[in-house]
């Protein structure tokens, strides 16, 4: 049976205030291991209308209903309504994470600079974006954050680059298809990097959610189907999904998978395991590419 490891993005500010609480409760319940990846800057997400001509877009948006989902409020924030500052507002929110005994990392500074400027980005741009990160993380943690993920599985050499100067343990910004390890060294036109890359394996459920091919109440049957395979895989969930709306059924997909055998293991020390061994981790060669039910690019391996 498969080995599992759940990463959780938090995108947004309700995410944090609402999701994030809920989302320990459930992992908690269940006995499972987690590491979430805070937002800490701006949240932006209005701004993230300008998808809209992006080739199949509108229809996600349609599909995986992102207002029911987001909430009027959060899809306003940085157009109509000013950004509110995450980790300024929810500091107690993320510590509360952290002492209930879960893995804390960067998901980003600002989530829609990120996603939508990563590659337009130069370096000290970059660099800039992940020391306010890592320095709002340290004031809020007090401590510096040991891996990162980026949004939307956007990287490139020059992130990857900033990755190995803020001296990461791990981090994860990429999707596998099974072809290359879950665990490897990244590379980007040739340049290999020193900070070991865990990739996300499975579907997120905004992918899978609103296609006639995976009803609703057929989506979990299809992730513990994917995971009958006796592989290693790491599960990508949103604390705006996840941990809202969908909240009962990530806690059933846990219980279930459990139930069949599934384990779970946290994310870090995976790492360190395989860190012990530095010359058995293989590298892998990372590109831009299409994820099925993701609209635009994203970073794969």
């Amino acid at each position: 049976m498969s080995q599992l490891g759940i990463k959780i993005d938090v995108d947004t500010d309700r995410g944090t205030h609402e999701g994030v609480p809920r989302l320990v409760e459930i992992l908690q319940r269940q006995g499972v291991p987690a590491t979430f990846l805070f937002s800490l800057g701006p949240d932006n997400t209005g701004k993230a209308i300008r998808r809209i001509f992006r080739p199949g877009f509108l229809k996600k948006v349609t599909r995986t209903n992102v207002a029911g989902n987001y909430g009027l409020r959060t899809l306003l924030n940085g157009t109509l309504l000013p950004a509110p500052q995450i980790g300024k507002r929810q500091s107690e929110a993320m510590r509360a994470v952290r002492d209930a005994g879960f893995a804390c990392g960067i998901h980003c500074w600002d989530h829609f600079q990120w996603q939508d400027y990563l590659h337009r980005m130069d370096l000290q741009a970059i660099r800039s974006e992940m020391k306010k990160a890592r320095g709002e993380f340290c004031r809020i943690f007090g401590d510096d954050a040991r891996c990162a993920g980026a949004p939307g599985w956007q990287c490139n050499g020059r992130s990857l680059r900033i990755y190995d100067e803020s001296g990461l343990l791990w981090a994860s910004d990429t999707r596998g298809d099974g072809s290359t390890p879950v665990a490897f060294f990244p590379a980007w036109e040739g340049e290999t990097f020193r900070t070991l890359h865990l990739s996300t394996t499975l579907p997120t459920l905004d992918e899978l959610m609103g296609r006639p091919e995976f009803p609703e109440d057929r989506i979990n049957d299809h992730y513990l189907a994917l995971l009958q395979s006796g592989e290693t895989h790491i599960h990508t969930i949103h604390a705006e999904i996840e941990g809202l709306r969908y909240a009962d059924m990530f806690e059933d997909l846990l219980r279930r998978a459990k139930e069949s055998g599934t384990g779970f293991f946290d994310l870090s020390a995976f790492a360190e395991a395989r860190l012990k061994k530095p010359e058995a981790i293989p590298t892998a060669e990372i590109s831009l590419g299409e994820i099925d039910g993701r609209s635009g690019l994203v970073a794969v391996a």
